[in-house]
């Protein structure tokens, strides 16, 4: 066998360090960059990826060491999937072998060979399935898997683990109810759409004839008006054309739904799930499925916007004003934005679609660099929500609740509806205080309170996951009366179950849903008709279609109308109207009420109007007069350490060698502590900077990264830099 000279190989390395690392191979080829290597790194050896092979290199050749191992199995990362993260990393400033090793599914971070599903055959319904449905009594996961698959008809067998009781698969086939059939003719053949309205028809319409090229649309939909079936339309036409969708979602809790719902429409289409709660192997053999252009569709949370895809066709953004497309640790890119930048470097359309929009798509949308889609109305109800506030200044309320919500509720139970509690707050009450010396529960760790979980008797910090007992006596005074004080989810729960005792009150938050099997279950209870009362926080109310769902009481909005952060006001409007949304979405009316103490606040008048239009241009001109996003671009250097002198001082010289290198364009704020200073035994502070166009701050961030890069810094302090930051 004829070997080649060994050749220069460029590795780059999930390592903290902005510079790629050079090695050497023989029998080596263009063809290999994008392959997964490991190399040896100190003592060690690291797994990375080859993106160059360049003809010289800084350290002498003699000294180059040779890659330990090249995984040639299954096709390399493509150059549009390189270019791709090699934009990221240059536009967070972040090294480029974190961002691949953000990338990469953990198997082919370590150069495991990972190939796709051998056979992932259809599978249905059997004749003894049938007859099990009509005769067997006795409720099961195989027999709910059953009805779900009699309900949807054939699929993939892939497809059919991710519904609801899919994990009963391998059960019912054991017990003959499911087998593998034959494909079916054609993806949608058989499937029955619900029709169009105008303003749905139109929405494709526009897209259709803009072609196939590159062009962001920001689809502004109220909520229930059929967004998801506009997104649903425009894949099948990209799937007839033979291209691959990619379809991100905010959060994992609306992966199941949605893949169910896309599984029903494409029954013989691979739809491939990708999203951070997915186990490394099935996560791993789903990116390699879309490598190879096997996946037709890829749903997704935010790091699904890195699957390679070879036929890419279209890309679909949900809810994509969320907060969760950002990333806030590590590499923090915004998924939204990155999907943009990948839709033109494709050259395919990209579809943002919201009841809500980020002021920021929003303006992009006023100044033409977006193309505006609106659907006005519902798509089944007639109607909106009414909204209106409650003023609960001279009222008393009992454990948070007026007795206009009381009625209401009691109302509802009365015509057999659901209704939905909404406090974005869980734990029973945020902290425990003592009334006779005043102390309160503080996070050892954190600038924050324990929050008292009252069931299981604990006192939990939900930002560093400090955990205690609740204390029988006051710590300090030895007062046998500490106190809760405020409110959350299982204290609201607790109350509606006394006054409402003969309803069903189900409480859906982050403590209740933990798993994907206990979400799972919540949503199969409500969809069932198995809760009257709901209590729930954010989780309810991204995306989630309840028909018996018809009340909405809003408790405790308030604070965040003088939050700090400028971008309050825009959260909570979003917020209210998105889980206002989920009442009376079928052909029941709905009604959303709002307490507050401010009825007459701008922000609460716009959301009995449901008028975003207003809202935005108030929110707009208020930012443009205070010279905040969209109106500039800013960056934050945020620093840690155990004391807070240290990561000041750190941050007073980064400040001094900004304005060294800082243009008239640029503004440099002085370093303050963050608003939660103290984080899991750590001190933060921050420093920001901002300018009137992009390229200004961009070019700027990056001399001045490099040149804190070279800087010795303590061991101790860590910094990073966060470029278009949510959180200021």
């Amino acid at each position: 066998m004829h070997v080649t000279p060994p050749r220069i190989v460029r590795v780059a390395l999930p390592v903290p360090l902005p510079q790629l690392f050079d090695y050497k191979a023989e029998n080596i080829t263009q063809q290999d960059i994008g392959r997964c290597v490991r190399v040896p790194f100190g003592r060690g050896e690291k797994s990375g990826v080859i993106v160059a092979l360049p003809e010289t290199s800084d350290i002498d050749p003699r000294r180059l060491k040779p890659v330990c191992h090249i995984q040639r199995e299954g096709a390399p990362l493509p150059a549009d999937w390189l270019e791709l993260v090699a934009f990221v990393a240059r536009y967070y400033h972040a090294p480029l072998g974190e961002v691949i090793a953000l990338a990469l599914p953990p198997g082919l971070r370590q150069s495991v060979a990972v190939s796709a599903e051998p056979t992932d055959p259809f599978v249905d319904l059997t004749p003894e399935g049938q007859a099990a449905l009509a005769i067997v009594r006795r409720d099961s996961r195989a027999l709910a898997l059953s009805r779900e698959l009699q309900a949807m008809g054939c699929m993939r067998r892939s497809q059919a683990r991710q519904l609801p009781a899919g994990a009963a698969l391998a059960d019912a086939q054991r017990r003959g109810w499911i087998a593998p059939v034959a494909a079916p003719a054609t993806a949608v053949a058989s499937v029955t759409r619900p029709d169009l309205n105008e303003e749905q028809s139109a929405a494709i319409a526009a897209v259709t004839a803009a072609g196939p090229g590159y062009a962001c649309w920001l689809l502004h939909g109220v909520t229930g008006s059929g967004k998801t079936e506009v997104y649903l339309r425009l894949a099948e036409q990209a799937l007839q054309a033979g291209r691959q969708v990619l379809m991100l979602v905010p959060e994992i809790a609306l992966t199941p739904q949605l893949e169910a719902r896309v599984a029903r429409r494409f029954p013989s289409a691979t739809v491939v799930s990708l999203h951070s709660g997915l186990a490394g192997g099935a996560r791993s053999r789903g990116f390699v499925q879309a490598l190879e252009g096997q996946a037709e569709i890829v749903l997704g949370t935010r790091l699904a916007v890195f699957s390679p895809m070879p036929r890419l066709g279209l890309i679909l953004v949900d809810e994509e004003h969320d907060a969760s497309y950002k990333q806030q640790e590590g590499v923090r890119y915004s998924a939204r934005d990155v999907a943009v930048w990948r839709a033109r470097q494709r050259g395919v359309p990209v579809l943002l679609g919201s009841a809500t929009p980020s002021l920021e798509s929003w303006q992009h949308a006023r100044n033409g660099r977006y193309r505006m889609l609106r659907l006005t109305r519902r798509a089944v109800s007639e109607a909106l929500p009414a909204m209106r506030c409650i003023d609960t200044r001279r009222q008393r309320l009992d454990e948070g609740i007026s007795p206009q919500l009381h009625a209401a509720i009691a109302a509802s139970l009365g015509r057999g509806e659901q209704s939905l509690v909404f406090l974005n707050r869980r734990g029973y009450a945020p902290v425990l205080a003592c009334p006779a010396c005043g102390w309160v529960s503080h996070c050892p760790h954190c600038s924050a309170n324990l929050v008292l979980h009252l069931a299981d008797a604990r006192l939990r910090c939900h930002h560093c996951g400090c955990d205690s007992a609740v204390p029988k006596a006051c710590p300090s005074c030895g007062n046998q009366d500490v106190q809760p004080f405020g409110r959350g989810t299982q204290r609201i729960e607790a109350r509606l179950a006394e006054l409402f005792p003969q309803a069903r009150v189900l409480r859906i938050d982050r403590d209740s849903a933990r798993t994907r099997a206990q979400w799972t279950s919540l949503l199969e209870k409500i969809a069932a008709g198995d809760a009257d009362i709901l209590v729930g926080t954010q989780m309810m109310a991204k995306g989630h279609d309840f028909p018996q769902l018809t009340l909405v009481g809003v408790i405790g909005a308030d604070a965040s109308l003088h939050a700090a952060d400028f971008r309050a006001p825009e959260r909570l409007f979003q917020q209210l109207m998105q889980v206002g949304g989920r009442a009376g979405r079928a052909h029941l009316a709905g009604q959303v009420l709002i307490q507050t103490e401010y009825p007459d606040h701008p922000l609460y008048r716009a959301l009995a109007r449901h008028d975003f239009d207003g809202f935005a241009a108030r929110a707009i001109e208020e930012r443009r007069a205070a010279g905040f996003p969209p109106h500039t671009f800013q960056a934050i250097l945020r620093a840690d350490a155990p004391q807070l002198d240290a990561a000041q001082q750190f941050l007073a010289h980064a400040r001094q060698l900004a304005l060294d290198l800082a243009t008239p364009q640029l503004r440099v704020f002085d370093p303050v502590p963050m608003r939660m200073t103290r984080l899991a035994r750590r001190e933060r502070a921050q420093l920001l900077v901002e300018a009137d166009e992009r390229a200004c701050l961009q070019g700027f961030v990056t001399t001045w990264i490099d040149t804190l890069r070279a800087q010795r810094t303590a061991r101790e302090l860590r910094w990073q830099i966060d470029v278009d930051p949510l959180d200021v």
